[in-house]
């Protein structure tokens, strides 16, 4: 499966970023590219507080905030109120969609990684997705070094591919 990583060394305490875990601050993330959907009972509770092992919801993810490109089944593998999560879900793109968020602690801050797995469904649709993915998350870290300030950590950016 192809892997991104993304990370970001913040000057905010961890439990501010930990904080922002509702679909709001996700979709401040990940604003102007993309917003998700989630249902009222979802939407203003943080992640943190979301059931773990079992299926969620269904989320449209809408590019531009309005165009609907995907439709997304949330499920969390893990929860930890004090480092961040681990999604495992599916789509009608990929059979296969693993976002890990880990946000661990500075001396100064925070650094906030994230690791995305996927497997297409069609795998000639990796040639579209992987340039997608790369931008969204790209530019959601972006957006984090915008609202608290920071840099990239490690080069921001690793991929590698498994076999």
């Amino acid at each position: 499966m192809p892997t991104l990583t993304f990370s970001s060394d913040l000057p905010v305490p961890a439990e501010e970023i930990l904080a922002t875990l509702t679909m709001e601050g996700v979709n401040a993330e990940l604003s102007p590219l993309v917003r998700m959907t989630a249902p009222v009972d979802f939407a203003g509770r943080s992640i943190l507080l979301w059931p773990q092992k079992q299926f969620l919801f269904k989320s449209w993810i809408l590019l531009f905030g309005f165009m609907p490109i995907d439709r997304h089944s949330f499920y969390f593998e893990a929860i930890n109120p004090d480092s961040g999560f681990c999604e495992r879900s599916t789509s009608i793109t990929n059979e296969c969609w693993r976002h890990e968020r880990k946000i661990l602690p500075l001396p100064n801050g925070s650094r906030v990684v994230d690791t995305v797995e996927y497997e297409s469904r069609v795998p000639l649709l990796d040639v579209i997705l992987k340039p997608l993915y790369k931008l969204v998350f790209w530019r959601r870290h972006q957006n984090l070094r915008s609202m608290y300030g920071g840099s990239a950590s490690n080069s921001g950016v690793r991929q590698t591919s498994s076999p």
